[in-house]
């Protein structure tokens, strides 16, 4: 085969529509373009403890409130390993102040279910919500929400 049919093979193969790749170097700026849409996705919240101090919790739109509340070591990561609501003992129980309860979606029938199951007194309390059920969005810039004390029964 020559040098010259060898070159034809591949400028077809190059210009064929099917194999064409990605090029993440064509454009120059596709770093800033990626730290951009990063910092479009921060949702920064304010998080109390069980002691009373405040704390910054910053998560990213899309995520759940639990995943950022993880990240900023105010919830356990072992303490919510199972992923299906169907098996939550709602150890990823949160308080949302008075004023960002409007902003979010009405908790689902399951979520309010685990919640007042794994009440003390099988009443909902309405300030509480799962955090493995809260997604985080844009909107949700400034919102207050309060880590609170484990119950008897999640403390070995």
């Amino acid at each position: 085969m020559s040098i010259a049919s060898l070159h034809r093979i591949s400028v077809r193969i190059v210009r064929h529509p099917t194999l064409l790749r990605h090029r993440p170097f064509s454009t120059p700026s596709t770093a800033a373009t990626r730290s951009a849409k990063v910092a479009d996705r921060i949702v920064n919240l304010s998080a109390i403890d069980v002691e009373g101090k405040k704390h910054k919790v910053v998560g990213l739109a899309g995520q759940t409130l639990l995943k950022a509340l993880c990240n900023a070591g105010l919830i356990d990561p072992e303490s919510h390993r199972l992923e299906q609501i169907d098996a939550c003992s709602s150890e990823c129980e949160v308080h949302v102040a008075q004023e960002w309860l409007e902003r979010l979606p009405p908790p689902s029938y399951d979520e309010t279910y685990v919640l007042k199951r794994n009440s003390r007194n099988r009443e909902l309390n309405k300030h509480a919500r799962l955090g493995c059920q809260v997604v985080l969005e844009r909107d949700l810039e400034g919102m207050v929400i309060a880590v609170p004390k484990a119950k008897p029964w999640d403390t070995n």
